[in-house]
């Protein structure tokens, strides 16, 4: 029996998102049906929104989202009716070649599901990330659930499903940061936040926020930053070697998809340092270094997509973290709102007034 919720949709480039009726069939073979309960707007959704991303529309947006199993297809393992999870994007095929080589956290081949959800009227959507989770429900590949402890806020734990979860990577996968080491984080919105809080986790003593808001340098302490640098008053690069002892920091990460920005974290890296770019860049940008200093400098330059992730072992350990007190993801929800009100929630975001706005869905 097909289901009609409410959701989320992008109909047109660049045009508001409407909520609109959806149906969502039963789960098929490898698949599961999940109550959504929350989900953060994240900076993607309003890249598919804008044409950023394809032109697949009408989309059906959010992605970062938590919720609980209300059915499964046929042979379908691993999740059952019932489970609390997070929703991922990244569903490892398990035969591609990095799943092969013993790293499936860079599977090329990743499952969504096979069925598709429509408008009312039957033309087909386009699920963001293979998710589309601002919604009363949806229909994901059994894969995309990972189940995780129900004792966790959903509002908090939706938003492992990317944002956080790729700036908490980009430090403790990516950038390999380990106990001493000095850590410079350029960008301090959501990924850069979390970033910071990985930083601490991974046990950096020096760790530097990087950003052009004084407001956003506040956030960053809240999050574990141990030094501030407003780079529209100071240069950061220069700052950032004072603040240690002139070298530069051991792991430098980009989390603004800025080439300016890169070349400010290259130059800012110690001799043999780590620069990690989890930041996500337009299509059209280009990064242009004197080949001599890459060279000279060694080290290495590192993108991180997703931070490097394994739902299936991460997620769970990252909501240890969290029921343990050693990782705040509640002071990533700046506010709650309805389904209603995620266009708004995109101006607020372009703004830079909110971390994260989270949809609490509660059917009508």
């Amino acid at each position: 029996m097909a289901h009609e919720v409410r959701a989320v949709v992008a109909r047109a480039k660049g045009e508001p998102v409407t909520v609109e009726t959806i149906v969502v069939p039963d789960p098929g073979p490898g698949e599961a049906l999940v109550r959504v309960q929350a989900c953060g707007v994240c900076h993607t959704d309003l890249h598919y929104r804008e044409g950023a991303i394809g032109d697949e529309f009408p989309y059906l947006l959010g992605h970062e989202a938590a919720g609980v199993v209300e059915a499964v297809g046929p042979d379908v393992v691993g999740v059952a009716p019932g489970d609390f999870v997070i929703l991922n994007w990244r569903a490892v095929c398990g035969t591609c070649r990095a799943c092969r080589r013993g790293e499936p956290q860079y599977c090329f081949a990743t499952f969504n599901a096979t069925q598709k959800m429509t408008l009312a009227d039957g033309t087909e959507l386009s699920p963001a990330l293979g998710i589309g989770a601002f919604a009363e429900r949806t229909l994901v590949a059994a894969g995309q659930c990972t189940p995780v402890d129900a004792a966790a806020r959903p509002e908090a734990a939706g938003l492992l499903g990317c944002g956080v979860t790729a700036g908490l990577g980009a430090a403790m996968f990516t950038g390999g940061i380990e106990p001493g080491d000095s850590v410079a984080v350029f960008g301090c919105g959501g990924v850069g936040d979390a970033a910071i809080a990985g930083a601490r986790i991974a046990g950096a003593t020096t760790v530097i926020a990087v950003d052009l808001d004084p407001g956003k340098l506040e956030w960053a302490k809240d999050f574990g930053a141990t030094h501030t640098v407003d780079a529209s008053q100071v240069d950061p690069v220069e700052a950032i070697r004072a603040l240690t002892d002139g070298n530069g920091a051991d792991v430098c990460i980009e989390a603004v998809g800025n080439p300016a920005v890169f070349e400010q974290a290259f130059f800012a890296r110690d001799l043999a340092g780590t620069v990690v770019q989890v930041g996500v860049p337009s299509p059209e940008m280009r990064i242009e270094l004197p080949m001599i200093e890459f060279f000279g400098r060694g080290g290495a330059l590192k993108p991180s997509w997703y931070g490097d992730c394994l739902p299936s072992r991460d997620f769970p350990m990252f909501i240890d973290l969290y029921l343990q007190g050693r990782l705040d993801l509640d002071r990533f929800v700046s506010e709650t709102i309805g389904i209603d009100g995620v266009e708004e929630a995109f101006h607020r975001m372009e703004r830079g007034e909110v971390l994260r706005s989270v949809v609490v869905v509660e059917e009508r």
